[in-house]
């Protein structure tokens, strides 16, 4: 009897306990406001914060962190440097391939610019060594199909994001 008593008590403690929980689910903080498309290409912060939103937008099943690269404009006074070294940072991981699973993303003010990155960056690719792997371009819609026509034969899933 002692025992059937002492489980009562521990069910009905355990149900309090998990209605108090219920209760401050019901206090959610509102959903995020949505990141607009910056207007100043040397803004980094700004284009980091929309193309961050656009990136976690476009995961899908993908549970690993993302190599998400931004690709400055070439207007700002440091871009030429800074887009040598994220060609070269791109280069490397597609060199390397990238496990299945994982997401390569790209995108900043330049379409164009971040086309071009990819295009090369995937002419060393070898047939099928990104199956499984999604590859997000982030762009202009004029730039897709070229950005596409170079990440095909990697064997990648391609996805498009308009900016």
């Amino acid at each position: 009897m002692r025992k059937f008593l002492f489980i009562a008590a521990i069910a009905l403690l355990g149900t309090l306990g998990l209605s108090a929980c219920n209760n401050n689910q019901s206090e959610a903080p509102a959903a995020q406001t949505k990141v607009t498309k910056p207007t100043d290409p040397n803004d980094i912060k700004a284009w980091q914060a929309y193309l961050s939103q656009i990136v976690e937008e476009n995961m899908g099943n993908i549970t690993n962190p993302p190599y998400v690269y931004f690709v400055p404009s070439s207007s700002d006074p440091a871009g030429n440097a800074t887009i040598g070294r994220v060609q070269g940072q791109i280069n490397d991981v597609v060199a390397a391939t990238v496990l299945p699973g994982n997401m390569v993303a790209a995108g900043g003010p330049s379409s164009a610019t971040t086309a071009e990155l990819l295009e090369n960056a995937f002419k060393q690719a070898a047939a099928g060594s990104f199956k499984g792997v999604v590859v997000l371009f982030i762009g202009d819609k004029a730039d897709e199909p070229a950005v596409k026509a170079a990440v095909d034969p990697s064997g990648a899933t391609f996805k498009f994001a308009q900016m």
